[in-house]
């Protein structure tokens, strides 16, 4: 991942830390965002037996993701601004006792509505993570080492995909769902403590007001455009992805430990999409952008016309995780390429889109799963992520603001 020099923000003189905690304390925001992905996403390989044991339809089980993405969206630039004072530190472990509370309530609710209001307050955690995480550990690190810092966070989404939720699938095959979101609670506790004990004191740096924040792209055209572009590619993506395991259990009667290993090639295509994109994005942002939404489109094609067998559906999974790897490293450096000056802002308007169309993809794709079937869902990721491409494809060919 390469992220330009002047997103660096300086506010904690890097001498202050030694390079051996500095370093450390990014392994433990790397694994912050492992958690935080982690839970958020869970429920995707979960889906059918949540629905079973709750006894609620497969399009209602998402919304659970939908719930999380909604507040982990439309809360974090407020929470971001209402927060900019705060110590990064004490704002981080406070983020991840709710995670860890809020995992514990979740394997332990006695019925749907709980949980739903559980990952909502989840989300709010979730969603001031992403906005303050890769500037943490850009922070505590000698600035010459910024970029690289900030690459090692980002690789925490390829650990959770590869990892994460091929494992909380895993659990649930062994035991049940409950146990996997308990064994996370433990997880996010660990975390807990390895930032209160790595991470030094970071008074928050180039945090703006909630005015401020929502001028930002009426202000910055690229930034603006990036946004749409966010939302087409996030909706297409997370509508099709939410329903993996109910469209393969329906078109390949797959098993839980086949899709277990199609979630694992999923993640192990996105982690080599990373290293590719972390590549082509020097040489360009946009083309970058642009190949990677369009060989997404051609796995999602690939499943629905070869994807009836074993093989079909791993070349087609292998694709797609590649092409999300290339996409999503594209956008996260045209957001911050596009405003350098205001870190914090920028991501959290990020954030809010990301997020709230995890949430809007999964409300989406549930209710065309319940009413024209889950093959309907891969359709739509097609038509939503090509949208994303033609707007990419025929705006300018900059990416930083012009001024």
């Amino acid at each position: 991942m390469t992220i330009r020099e002047e997103t660096h923000t300086p506010a904690t003189p890097q001498d202050q830390v030694s390079p051996a905690r500095g370093w450390l304390g990014v392994a433990a925001i790397t694994a912050s965002l492992f958690v935080f992905l982690t839970t958020e996403l869970m429920p995707i390989g979960l889906l059918t037996p949540l629905s079973e044991s709750l006894e609620v339809s497969v399009g209602a089980a998402g919304l659970m993701v939908t719930a999380q993405g909604v507040a982990a969206g439309l809360g974090v630039p407020f929470i971001v601004a209402w927060t900019r004072r705060v110590d990064r530190r004490r704002l981080l472990t406070a983020l991840l006792a709710v995670l860890a509370v809020g995992n514990l309530v979740t394997s332990i609710a006695p019925n749907y509505p709980l949980i739903l209001g559980t990952r909502l307050i989840m989300g709010f955690a979730s969603g001031v993570f992403w906005a303050i995480g890769v500037s943490m550990a850009m922070r505590i690190v000698p600035e010459k080492h910024a970029n690289r810092a900030a690459a090692v966070v980002m690789s925490g989404i390829s650990i959770a995909t590869v990892v994460g939720i091929p494992l909380g699938t895993l659990l649930e095959s062994a035991g049940d769902w409950r146990t996997t979101f308990m064994i996370w609670a433990g997880l996010s506790a660990l975390v807990f403590l390895a930032v209160a004990f790595t991470i030094p004191s970071l008074p928050s740096a180039n945090a703006v007001s909630v005015r401020e924040v929502f001028e930002l792209p009426v202000k910055n055209v690229q930034l603006r455009v990036v946004l749409v572009m966010v939302v087409f590619f996030v909706l297409g993506h997370f509508a099709a992805y939410t329903f993996v395991r109910p469209y393969l259990e329906e078109s390949t009667s797959a098993t839980v430990g086949f899709i277990t290993v199609v979630l694992i090639v999923f993640g192990i295509g996105g982690a080599i999409g990373n290293f590719i994109g972390g590549q082509t994005v020097n040489k360009s942002l946009r083309g970058s952008f642009v190949a990677g939404g369009l060989l997404l489109i051609a796995a999602l094609v690939m499943l629905l016309t070869i994807g009836t067998n074993d093989v079909g559906v791993i070349a087609a999974m292998s694709l797609w995780g590649v092409a999300f790897g290339v996409v999503q490293l594209s956008q996260i450096n045209m957001t911050l390429a596009a405003a350098p000056e205001t870190f914090e802002a920028a991501m959290s308007l990020n954030t809010m889109a990301y997020n709230t169309c995890i949430a809007l993809g999964a409300l989406i794709g549930g209710l065309f799963a319940d009413h024209t079937g889950v093959t309907s869902v891969v359709r739509l990721g097609i038509v939503l992520v090509a949208l994303a491409v033609v707007l990419r494809a025929t705006t300018g060919r900059r990416t930083a603001p012009t001024g």
